[in-house]
């Protein structure tokens, strides 16, 4: 019988490596992308600790290289969906009763499974699968990934001790448990860190739960169920499936054990998946918990006292890393007059030295968006602003597909603080600049206010 109180190790963020020339890490990072690029992969979906494969192989190849076959997943239907739901209910009663000290040890050390013997190796699937440069894959797959695990557990040991006031004769005590049924975790592609912190989260607190990633992200999504499966992680505790949403959606939304969802993604598919549980909630046991995070039009307001410098640096990392696929990238800029031929100059001299092309080559900074048809939306935009008479473009515009989904840095000019590009999430390396009156600074703060209904993120830049 235990007979003392667990501490948990203090968290500390995870130091990111650098992949500098002649390095260690550089070289080791090489060998598992020449690694992961020649070996097919055979992915399969995990139910109930199973390794689950079918006869219906979707390819994976990288955005950056689409004629490259990094090997193939097995996409399942309606079945394997009723089957990973009562793996889940399966391991429930186990999981749950595991003291929460020995399900924070699994995550603990799933974290430091990333942070050594799996760091290139998850690095290099996120830098193929999904297109990122070695630096936004070690701060996302690695740093990010390591942090939520570690932070979490530490989280869950506060929420655990918090415990009510006793008043005399008394003695109060609460008890967290987990959430009667299961969790959906439903993740999106653009972080592997997000990916791996859905599904971890609610199981770290006794859940269990049904994985769907996004397609694109498969790759990775394979090797953070190793990590899980290494880590000790029970069998059926987390369900990784490759299905359809809409067909996933309709087992899991109308079954009465759904418990939650757990969700990154657009805003359009979590209205639709509320709307659904609404709908729906006379058909579950109980009232289940939906939290997510989604789209945004993030902006930038500088002021005229603001370094110009600072301004066009924060624009081009802002806007262009991971190619602007990142729910709190940088699309709209407001900009004063004054400041704006500095700001300008800046810009296009920053943009001439960024580099664009495949991940290995760690001297480009951009890379391919995601799938053909995110490419094809972003060129739509771009050629709508060539014939446009209130934009313009001041930089990049370019775009090509035949090796990968390129889509050069683009700068976009308006004389319209509501042209399109300054309302909708293009989820792409789009930047579009409106210059204002110096005069007029309060005035541009109520437009970028009713300007997008989003508010992720924004900065205002000042000295």
């Amino acid at each position: 019988m235990l007979k003392g109180f667990f501490n948990i190790p203090e968290p500390v963020n995870e130091p990111g490596l650098n992949y500098g020339p002649h390095s260690v890490e550089r070289a080791m990072l090489k060998k598992a992308l020449e690694q992961a690029r020649s070996v097919e992969a055979d992915i399969p979906m995990y139910i109930g600790g199973e390794e689950v494969r079918t006869e219906n192989k979707l390819a994976i190849r990288p955005p950056h290289d689409h004629k490259h076959l990094l090997g193939y997943f097995s996409e399942g239907d309606a079945s394997h969906v009723h089957q990973a739901i009562s793996a889940a209910l399966s391991a429930k009663e186990q999981w749950e009763n595991l003291a929460w000290e020995q399900r924070a040890a699994i995550f603990l050390k799933a974290a430091d499974l990333i942070a050594g013997p799996y760091r290139y190796k998850i690095n290099a699937t996120t830098m193929l699968g999904q297109s990122k440069n070695a630096y936004q894959a070690e701060i996302d797959a690695a740093c990010e990934f390591i942090d939520f695990l570690r932070f979490n557990v530490a989280y869950m040991s506060e929420i655990y001790a918090q415990q009510p006031v006793s008043g005399k004769g008394v003695w109060n005590r609460l008890e967290q448990r987990p959430l009667e049924g299961f969790v959906f975790a439903l993740t999106p592609f653009n972080f592997t860190a997000i990916a791996g912190n859905l599904p971890a989260s609610a199981a770290m607190m006794g859940n269990v739960v049904v994985w769907k990633p996004a397609y694109p992200q498969v790759f990775a999504a394979n090797v953070i169920m190793q990590v899980f499966k290494e880590a000790g992680l029970p069998d059926g505790v987390i369900n990784l499936i490759y299905v359809d949403g809409p067909v996933a959606g309709e087992v899991i939304f109308n079954h009465p054990d759904f418990a939650g969802i757990h969700f990154t993604g657009s805003t359009k598919v979590f209205q639709n998946i509320w709307q659904t549980i609404g709908n729906n909630i006379h058909k579950y046991k109980s009232y289940p918990r939906i939290v997510g995070e989604t789209g945004g039009k993030d902006f930038i307001l500088a002021h005229q006292s603001a370094n110009p410098e600072i301004v066009a640096t924060a624009l081009v990392r802002g806007a262009f890393e991971y190619q602007g696929q990142k729910c709190s990238a940088a699309s709209r800029a407001y900009l004063p007059k004054s400041l704006w031929p500095a700001i300008k100059e800046k810009l296009i001299a920053d943009l001439e030295t960024i580099k664009m092309g495949p991940t290995e080559d760690f001297e480009n900074f951009v890379n391919a968006v995601i799938t053909e048809a995110s490419f094809d939306k972003l060129a739509k935009y771009i050629d709508a602003v060539k014939t446009a008479s209130e934009a313009e473009i001041i930089a990049g515009g370019n775009y090509d597909k035949s090796v990968g989904y390129f889509v050069e840095p683009t700068i976009i000019q308006t004389q319209d603080p509501k042209y399109v590009t300054m309302c909708e999430e293009l989820f792409g390396p789009i930047l579009t600049v409106y210059v204002y009156e110096d005069e007029d600074f309060e005035e541009i703060m109520q437009v970028i206010d009713t300007t997008s209904p989003y508010a992720l993120t924004g900065s205002i830049i000042a000295t």
